[in-house]
């Protein structure tokens, strides 16, 4: 499809009225359906920081390399208030990312594997080659922060407690050369997400900014910093004075059953470490001074051993140890947020309802947060330069990766928002896309439930198309209105099906209680608000043919396909990704037994937790399956182990149920390398074909 310039103006003029440029496309004809090759190409907007006049962005652009099927990253930076401006400001074959300005804004610090190593280089915002500044032996494991000095770089590299990074790599050297490659563990966790624990541990380290000279601040210190595997440069953060850093480390004891992260301060020059939240049992995150260096904002879970409790943000008076929350009330969990540049307020991303909004809050407490832009997709990295109502931020939803936006309130009229990136108007100029449509529903005990639905490409409403029924994981998760790099909603529609995705109890976004409501009880209100938004959508949309409808789902998702296989025989078909199959095995072999604790009570072999764990596996109800199961799983997964598979697998072939076992033995809980992608999406879209026949 050949587009003018003048075309796509029109177009996403059009989007922004409410009609894609997609859906203007199609209804002149010409678009495709979306294929694996089209979300492979898909380019990764991240790492957006503004600068420290407010005029300009920087960020990193993540493509994939086709000459070698790896990914590449570069820089790119846009002026602030200038409509689709972005430059390029490196280009390497390597992954440049993780951004941040120095200070006096005329230079960007990143993480590059340019070198043959993860180190941290400098570049001058007009350009230039770019100049290494860190040389450590091992890589630096995650983006820069800087001081406000300009003089000191925070980063976290691992080693081993006790050791510097130079005896950490003769220690590997030696531990290679051994024969034999026996593991030997006197404590859990023995592993965690997709690897063993080798001994080492993630350190926070100081680097001067022109030497690269580098010393680790807690270099005893026996649990990671920032938290492994999802942590990273929010977790870390310099006081306005240049003269401390704090950070958020894991629990130094009990570390497989306790989720109490703390947020603990040391001096740039070392020394003891002094723990600033000890007082409270939850996890403890993402610590961020106010400019005026008086106040610690973060994040905080107040319940112990729940890892989906709400995270509340609060403000600590270092002075007095005053702690005041600020979004209790709101009922919805934060997931970000930044101070505004003159420390007046506080803007943070909110999931709220299949969204992430932007609110605006006051650091003090007297005034309750206020909604500037709701709805629309999920808006992140969100930062504001100043007073004034000008919010810097990334911005994606169901049709729409993330690109750089920009809005400011206007005090005489609406909100302009204006888009400062395109980067994949070329990838997605011939796709028929179809934008995710919120409804909702009554389920269990009368609540108010939500869901979306996609339809497919080319869509008539006088036709019947088979039904596609997508269940998340978490299970305290939800489908929310955004571009789905793995599970992404279009593809699935893409052969010709209408896909539901429904927000059953246990869903975030919905308030804390709708959240707790599946804990103890994965099989009970949970499963009455699927099947009671499957009868919903089948009664209301005449389009969706109610003798075709499959279901897929992975991690709590895949259990509860596990579920309804034992239960129900309404589908012609399932598809079951990293499921938990059988639940007394599941607790013995999992590595977070925190989520398993809290979710039925305790552990399988004391008797009053015993029942839960039985009443609620699918594997007891294995006699009953008679619907065709797919069943996929990663071998270096150690949240649900490969065996939950095997078993599940074992079950159907032994009782002559049709099923296919699609193993990947080089991915984890979730299906990552390109490759491994496409015979996930060619097998998926098989099996569904040989049963609903779209």
């Amino acid at each position: 499809m050949k587009t003018t310039r003048k075309t796509l103006a029109t177009m996403l003029a059009l989007g922004w009225l409410g009609m894609t440029s997609n859906q203007h496309a199609a209804a002149q004809g010409g678009l495709r359906p979306m294929t694996v090759e089209d979300l492979l190409a898909v380019k990764s907007v991240s790492g957006l920081k503004i600068s420290p006049d407010g005029r300009m962005a920087v960020y990193s652009v993540t493509e994939p390399d086709k000459a070698t099927g790896k990914s590449i990253s570069n820089l790119w930076y846009s002026i602030i208030s200038r409509e689709g401006s972005p430059k390029r400001l490196t280009t390497t074959s390597a992954r440049d990312s993780e951004p941040v300005w120095a200070p006096d804004g005329k230079s960007i610090y990143f993480l590059s594997t340019r070198s043959g190593s993860a180190q941290i280089w400098n570049i001058a915002i007009d350009g230039g080659e770019a100049r290494q500044v860190t040389k450590l032996p091992i890589d630096v494991a995650g983006g820069p922060a800087i001081s406000a000095d300009g003089k000191l770089l925070a980063f976290p590299a691992r080693v081993y407690p006790g050791k510097s990074p130079k005896e950490t790599v003769e220690e590997d050297k030696k531990r290679g050369e051994a024969k034999s490659k026996a593991m030997i563990f006197d404590k859990l966790m023995i592993r965690h997400w997709d690897t063993y624990d080798d001994g080492k541990r993630s350190h926070i380290f100081v680097a001067d900014t022109e030497t690269g000279e580098a010393r680790d601040l807690s270099p005893d210190l026996t649990s990671n910093s920032p938290p492994a595997p999802f942590g990273g440069s929010s977790d870390y953060t310099f006081s306005p004075d240049s003269k401390t850093v704090v950070f958020t480390a894991e629990p130094l004891k009990d570390h497989a059953w306790s989720t109490n992260n703390d947020l603990w301060q040391v001096s740039v020059a070392g020394g003891p470490l002094k723990n600033l939240t000890d007082a409270n049992t939850g996890a403890d995150s993402y610590p961020l001074f106010s400019p005026d260096g008086k106040h610690l904002a973060y994040l905080r879970q107040t319940r112990a051993k729940f890892e989906a409790d709400q995270n509340v943000l609060t403000v600590l008076e270092l002075a007095t140890g005053k702690v005041t929350e600020l979004t209790r009330k709101l009922d919805r969990t934060v997931h970000e947020f930044s101070w505004v540049g003159d420390g007046s307020g506080i803007v943070a991303g909110i999931e709220n309802e299949g969204h992430q909004d932007i609110f605006l809050i006051d650091p003090a407490g007297t005034a309750p947060p206020r909604k500037v832009i709701g709805g629309k997709g999920m808006h992140t990295a969100i930062q504001s330069p100043r007073k004034g109502g000008l919010f810097v931020y990334l911005r994606n939803d169901s049709v729409a990766p993330n690109d750089v936006f920009y809005s400011r309130e206007d005090a005489n009229g609406p909100t302009v928002t204006k888009r400062l990136s395109s980067h994949n108007d070329d990838v997605l100029a011939d796709l028929d896309l179809t934008a995710a449509e919120p409804f909702t529903f009554e389920g269990a005990d009368d609540a108010k439930v939500q869901g979306w639905i996609t339809r497919p490409p080319g869509f008539d409403p006088a036709k019947k198309y088979p039904v596609l029924y997508l269940i998340h994981g978490g299970p305290q998760s939800a489908w929310t209105n955004t571009w789905h790099a793995r599970w992404n909603s279009n593809l699935f529609a893409a052969p010709g099906y209408v896909v539901v995705a429904v927000n059953p109890r246990g869903s975030t976004g919905f308030g804390q209680e709708f959240t707790d409501q599946i804990s103890r009880d994965w099989n009970g209100r949970v499963y009455v608000d699927l099947m009671k938004g499957l009868d919903h959508v089948l009664k209301t949309y005449p389009y969706m043919d109610s003798e075709r409808v499959g279901a897929a789902g992975g991690s709590y998702g895949g259990y509860m396909v596990n579920w309804i296989a034992g239960q129900t025989d309404r589908f012609k078909c399932l598809i079951s990704h990293a499921g938990v199959w059988d639940l007394p095995s599941m607790y013995g072999t999992t590595e977070e037994l925190w989520f398993a604790e809290w979710e039925f009570g305790g552990p399988p072999w004391e008797k009053e937790y015993e029942k839960g764990y039985q009443s609620q596996s699918p594997s007891n109800f294995a006699g009953n399956i008679k619907t065709p199961v797919l069943v996929t799983h990663g071998s270096l997964d150690y949240r649900v182990p490969e065996a939950q598979g095997f078993g599940l697998f074992t079950a159907l072939q032994r009782r002559g149920v049709p099923s296919r076992l699609v193993l990947f033995p080089d991915e984890n809980h979730w299906i990552l390398k390109a490759d491994n992608r496409r015979v996930w999406w060619r097998e998926m879209h098989a099996w569904l074909k040989t049963y609903l026949k779209p």
